[in-house]
């Protein structure tokens, strides 16, 4: 079972979720499509997986943000993110 969650990093409040039995983008580009419904950020961040480089969910994100970051092997400073 594979989890794909969007959260507004300053709220904490989950945008949208979804869970799927493959790793397949569709269900990752649906919680996708629901979360921007609630707004659109100016930076998106993400991890590496392929669901998330693939070209129909980048496609989809650059149509709306400014900037997409992919967490960098746990480097937060490097991916532009901070702990808080």
């Amino acid at each position: 079972m594979c989890l794909v969650a969007i959260i507004d990093w300053y709220s904490r409040y989950v945008l949208s979720w979804r869970l799927s039995n493959t790793l397949d983008v569709s269900f990752c580009r649906e919680a996708l499509e629901d979360a921007l419904g609630k707004g659109c950020p100016e930076i998106f961040n993400s991890d590496q997986g392929s669901q998330f480089t693939s070209s129909d969910f980048t496609g989809m994100l650059l149509t709306q943000l400014q900037q997409i970051c992919h967490k960098n092997g746990g480097n937060e400073q490097k991916s532009g993110m901070q702990k808080s």
